[in-house]
């Protein structure tokens, strides 16, 4: 849960920071003379505003909310390789796999572990049949003291 609670955060605060941008933006565009035809006061004016119908303002919009949209992107693609439980970046990309050995070793992959021990992340590098969406293994306990227990043998 606290997981995709803080992807949402990192989402909501993206659109904040994009939409406060575009009303900046339009705030302290210049505004258009006014047609004769059209009174100041008419609901069409009115609701319309500038977007649509000025190029140099509709065009900002648009690159502002195409920047947006990659942040966006850039802020799924960092979230994927967090952790699921203290939410830390993973570390220690580990591949495995072979396409010449496939039936020995199986399909290539890359595992990431978290670095407090909360588990590891599994990425397959080449999605043959569809999307294969990143497995998550929690582990049970601290994976650490597997390694720790080979140090003091070496000693």
């Amino acid at each position: 849960m606290k997981y995709w609670l803080f992807l949402a955060l990192k989402l909501a605060a993206v659109l904040v920071v994009i939409y406060g941008l575009q009303c900046l933006l339009v705030d302290f565009y210049p505004q258009p003379p006014i047609p004769q035809w059209q009174s100041p006061s008419s609901p069409f004016f009115q609701r319309m505003g500038q977007a649509g119908h000025d190029l140099a303002l509709t065009l900002s919009l648009f690159m502002l909310w195409l920047i947006g949209a990659g942040i966006a992107a850039l802020v799924l693609l960092d979230h994927r390789r967090r952790c699921r439980i203290c939410l830390r970046r993973l570390i220690l990309p580990a591949s495995s796999g072979s396409w010449s050995n496939i039936v020995t070793l199986g399909r290539p992959k890359t595992e990431w572990i978290c670095p407090w021990g909360h588990g590891t992340l599994s990425i397959e590098e080449l999605q043959i049949t569809g999307m294969v969406p990143p497995s998550w293994h929690a582990s049970e306990e601290d994976i650490w003291k597997e390694l720790e227990s080979y140090q003091k043998a070496e000693k």
